[in-house]
């Protein structure tokens, strides 16, 4: 690991999800991290600069692109899914970003996830907020589903977890973002309705990424008062991000 290499950048939305899951990073101090679906390794490479990571990505194309960035801060990426991983493992937290909606049968997801959290290690995922704000590039991207705070809580502790809090970020920034974003789907001469939820979900994991590090630099730059903003309306936005506990031994 070079303190040199530049962290890849982060779109605008990313900026307001990671302001929140950075501070609950700060908060947890984890010592190993399993982040499932790391996408090309923006968040991964930033988390693998704080402790032991481990980021699994089934997209070969992101996969490729998430191995160079976060080996070069110290982090692995297998390109799997938590079927090739060794089921007795178990990880101080386990993480999951824009991954949950994306899969149909998302109960059954969340049991596979837990059952890698330590007894007494947490869980933390973002998803879309708010059922009524599906839209265009919902569909685009192949999103079973947005949630409710809800919804999303009452799904996490039939899943054994307690301690359940989450934040909604994205105010007042994310309304814009997303009303361009569905605004451009919208106008598509052709969206690709052909293509299965599988190819939405692998490709959506490369859409509107910023490559460049000017450009990288400038959106960052461009959301720090956005950053400040949300904060002061942590239960309105476009995103959610949960934090849960798996209770420990002697707690069952």
């Amino acid at each position: 690991m070079t303190d040199r290499t530049p962290l890849p950048p982060l779109t605008l939305r990313a900026w307001l999800r990671y302001d929140v899951v950075a501070r609950s990073l700060d908060r947890l101090h984890p010592a190993t991290v399993l982040e499932i679906g790391c996408g090309q390794g923006a968040f991964g490479a930033r988390v693998a600069g704080r402790t032991a990571y481990l980021g699994l990505e089934p997209d070969p194309e992101s996969y490729a692109v998430a191995a160079e960035r976060i080996s070069a801060h110290g982090g692995q990426v297998k390109q799997a899914t938590t079927r090739e991983l060794d089921p007795g493992k178990g990880y101080d937290l386990v993480c999951a970003f824009e991954v949950l909606e994306h899969i149909e049968d998302d109960r059954a997801a969340l049991l596979d996830w837990v059952r890698f959290i330590r007894p007494g290690g947490h869980l933390v995922i973002s998803v879309p907020a708010d059922p009524s704000r599906f839209g265009p590039m919902d569909e685009r991207v192949g999103h079973f589903r947005r949630y409710s705070v809800e919804r999303l809580e009452s799904l996490v502790r039939e899943c054994g977890l307690v301690e359940v809090s989450t934040t909604v970020y994205g105010w007042p920034l994310g309304y814009a973002l997303e009303a361009v974003h569905n605004w451009r789907e919208s106008r598509r001469p052709s969206a690709p309705a052909e293509a299965s939820m599988a190819e939405r979900t692998a490709s959506s994991g490369r859409l509107i990424q910023p490559t460049k590090r000017a450009t990288g630099l400038a959106i960052a730059a461009a959301t720090v008062p956005f950053r400040g903003l949300q904060r002061l309306r942590p239960t309105a936005g476009i995103g959610l991000v949960l934090q849960a506990r798996r209770p420990a031994v002697s707690e069952v």
